[in-house]
Protein backbone atom coordinates (compact mmCIF):
# COMPACT_ATOMS: atom_id res chain seq x y z
CA UNK A 1 0.00 0.00 0.00
CA UNK A 2 1.27 3.40 -0.82
CA UNK A 3 1.15 6.21 1.61
CA UNK A 4 1.04 9.78 0.48
CA UNK A 5 3.00 12.29 2.45
CA UNK A 6 2.22 15.87 2.77
CA UNK A 7 4.60 18.12 0.81
CA UNK A 8 7.24 19.78 2.93
CA UNK A 9 6.71 23.49 3.54
CA UNK A 10 8.99 25.80 1.71
CA UNK A 11 11.51 27.66 3.78
CA UNK A 12 11.36 30.82 1.77
CA UNK A 13 8.36 33.03 1.38
CA UNK A 14 8.04 34.89 -1.89
CA UNK A 15 7.01 38.51 -1.76
CA UNK A 16 6.13 40.73 -4.71
CA UNK A 17 9.36 42.60 -4.06
CA UNK A 18 12.24 40.75 -2.56
CA UNK A 19 14.84 43.13 -1.07
CA UNK A 20 17.70 40.74 -1.67
CA UNK A 21 17.07 40.65 -5.48
CA UNK A 22 18.33 43.50 -7.71
CA UNK A 23 15.70 45.68 -9.28
CA UNK A 24 15.26 45.61 -13.04
CA UNK A 25 16.28 48.87 -14.66
CA UNK A 26 13.51 51.02 -16.11
CA UNK A 27 13.51 51.10 -19.87
CA UNK A 28 12.92 54.35 -21.73
CA UNK A 29 9.47 54.74 -23.21
CA UNK A 30 9.47 54.56 -26.99
CA UNK A 31 6.78 56.34 -28.98
CA UNK A 32 6.10 55.66 -32.61
CA UNK A 33 6.11 58.61 -34.97
CA UNK A 34 2.70 59.71 -36.17
CA UNK A 35 2.08 58.96 -39.80
CA UNK A 36 -0.63 59.87 -42.23
CA UNK A 37 -2.72 57.08 -43.65
CA UNK A 38 -1.60 55.87 -47.05
CA UNK A 39 -3.23 57.13 -50.19
CA UNK A 40 -5.84 54.85 -51.58
CA UNK A 41 -5.72 54.11 -55.24
CA UNK A 42 -8.86 53.02 -57.00
CA UNK A 43 -9.10 49.26 -57.25
CA UNK A 44 -7.99 47.92 -60.58
CA UNK A 45 -10.32 45.87 -62.72
CA UNK A 46 -8.14 42.76 -62.44
CA UNK A 47 -10.82 40.22 -63.26
CA UNK A 48 -12.00 42.14 -66.31
CA UNK A 49 -8.38 42.47 -67.47
CA UNK A 50 -7.83 38.74 -67.22
CA UNK A 51 -11.12 37.74 -68.84
CA UNK A 52 -11.08 40.26 -71.70
CA UNK A 53 -9.79 37.84 -74.32
CA UNK A 54 -12.19 34.93 -73.62
CA UNK A 55 -15.16 37.25 -73.24
CA UNK A 56 -14.19 39.03 -76.45
CA UNK A 57 -14.03 35.70 -78.31
CA UNK A 58 -17.46 34.72 -77.00
CA UNK A 59 -18.87 38.15 -77.94
CA UNK A 60 -17.39 37.85 -81.45
CA UNK A 61 -18.93 34.39 -81.85
CA UNK A 62 -22.31 35.71 -80.72
CA UNK A 63 -21.98 38.64 -83.12
CA UNK A 64 -21.21 36.27 -85.99
CA UNK A 65 -24.24 34.18 -85.06
CA UNK A 66 -26.43 37.29 -85.03
CA UNK A 67 -25.05 38.41 -88.40
CA UNK A 68 -25.64 34.96 -89.87
CA UNK A 69 -29.25 35.07 -88.71
CA UNK A 70 -29.75 38.24 -90.75
CA UNK A 71 -28.65 36.37 -93.86
CA UNK A 72 -26.68 37.82 -96.72
CA UNK A 73 -28.14 41.31 -96.20
CA UNK A 74 -25.38 42.36 -93.79
CA UNK A 75 -22.96 44.56 -95.71
CA UNK A 76 -19.25 43.93 -95.09
CA UNK A 77 -18.57 47.58 -94.14
CA UNK A 78 -21.38 47.60 -91.58
CA UNK A 79 -20.17 44.30 -90.14
CA UNK A 80 -16.61 45.67 -89.98
CA UNK A 81 -17.84 48.74 -88.09
CA UNK A 82 -19.72 46.53 -85.63
CA UNK A 83 -16.64 44.34 -85.15
CA UNK A 84 -14.51 47.48 -84.65
CA UNK A 85 -16.89 48.68 -81.91
CA UNK A 86 -16.73 45.24 -80.30
CA UNK A 87 -12.92 45.31 -80.45
CA UNK A 88 -12.83 48.75 -78.82
CA UNK A 89 -15.21 47.57 -76.07
CA UNK A 90 -13.13 44.46 -75.36
CA UNK A 91 -9.81 46.35 -75.52
CA UNK A 92 -10.86 48.87 -72.87
CA UNK A 93 -10.43 46.54 -69.86
CA UNK A 94 -7.80 44.27 -71.50
CA UNK A 95 -4.12 44.27 -70.64
CA UNK A 96 -2.07 46.15 -73.26
CA UNK A 97 -0.15 43.00 -74.18
CA UNK A 98 -3.38 41.20 -75.05
CA UNK A 99 -4.82 43.93 -77.31
CA UNK A 100 -3.23 42.64 -80.56
CA UNK A 101 -4.55 39.16 -79.77
CA UNK A 102 -8.03 40.59 -79.15
CA UNK A 103 -7.90 42.34 -82.54
CA UNK A 104 -6.62 39.16 -84.21
CA UNK A 105 -9.43 37.03 -82.73
CA UNK A 106 -11.96 39.61 -83.85
CA UNK A 107 -10.46 39.62 -87.34
CA UNK A 108 -10.54 35.82 -87.51
CA UNK A 109 -14.27 35.80 -86.83
CA UNK A 110 -14.87 38.70 -89.22
CA UNK A 111 -12.78 37.27 -92.05
CA UNK A 112 -13.82 33.66 -91.65
CA UNK A 113 -17.54 34.05 -91.15
CA UNK A 114 -18.56 37.46 -92.52
CA UNK A 115 -16.38 37.94 -95.59
CA UNK A 116 -15.95 34.34 -96.73
CA UNK A 117 -19.05 32.72 -95.19
CA UNK A 118 -17.50 29.24 -94.93
CA UNK A 119 -14.81 29.84 -92.32
CA UNK A 120 -12.15 30.25 -95.00
CA UNK A 121 -9.35 32.70 -94.24
CA UNK A 122 -7.70 34.70 -96.98
CA UNK A 123 -5.32 37.62 -97.13
CA UNK A 124 -6.65 39.67 -99.99
CA UNK A 125 -6.87 43.51 -99.91
CA UNK A 126 -10.30 43.48 -98.27
CA UNK A 127 -9.01 41.09 -95.58
CA UNK A 128 -5.93 43.22 -94.93
CA UNK A 129 -8.10 46.32 -94.62
CA UNK A 130 -10.29 44.56 -92.06
CA UNK A 131 -7.22 43.46 -90.07
CA UNK A 132 -5.80 47.00 -90.10
CA UNK A 133 -9.13 48.53 -89.01
CA UNK A 134 -9.51 46.05 -86.15
CA UNK A 135 -5.90 46.55 -85.00
CA UNK A 136 -6.42 50.31 -84.97
CA UNK A 137 -9.68 49.83 -83.06
CA UNK A 138 -7.87 47.72 -80.45
CA UNK A 139 -5.08 50.28 -80.09
CA UNK A 140 -7.67 53.06 -79.76
CA UNK A 141 -9.50 51.19 -77.01
CA UNK A 142 -6.28 50.46 -75.13
CA UNK A 143 -5.15 54.09 -75.49
CA UNK A 144 -8.45 55.39 -74.13
CA UNK A 145 -8.26 53.00 -71.19
CA UNK A 146 -4.68 54.08 -70.43
CA UNK A 147 -5.68 57.75 -70.55
CA UNK A 148 -8.62 57.18 -68.19
CA UNK A 149 -6.40 55.21 -65.80
CA UNK A 150 -3.76 57.98 -65.82
CA UNK A 151 -6.39 60.64 -65.06
CA UNK A 152 -7.80 58.53 -62.19
CA UNK A 153 -4.32 58.03 -60.76
CA UNK A 154 -3.60 61.76 -61.05
CA UNK A 155 -6.87 62.68 -59.33
CA UNK A 156 -6.23 60.19 -56.52
CA UNK A 157 -3.07 62.06 -55.55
Amino acid sequence: MATLHRPAPSHRTYLPYAPHLPRAPRLPRVTLPRTRPGRRTPPGPDLARDLALPLGAVAAALLVAALMLTGESAHAAVALAVFALLTVAVSLPARPVVVPVVALVSWLFYDGFVLHQRSDLAFQPQDRTGLLVLLLAGITGAGCAAAVWAVRRHLAR
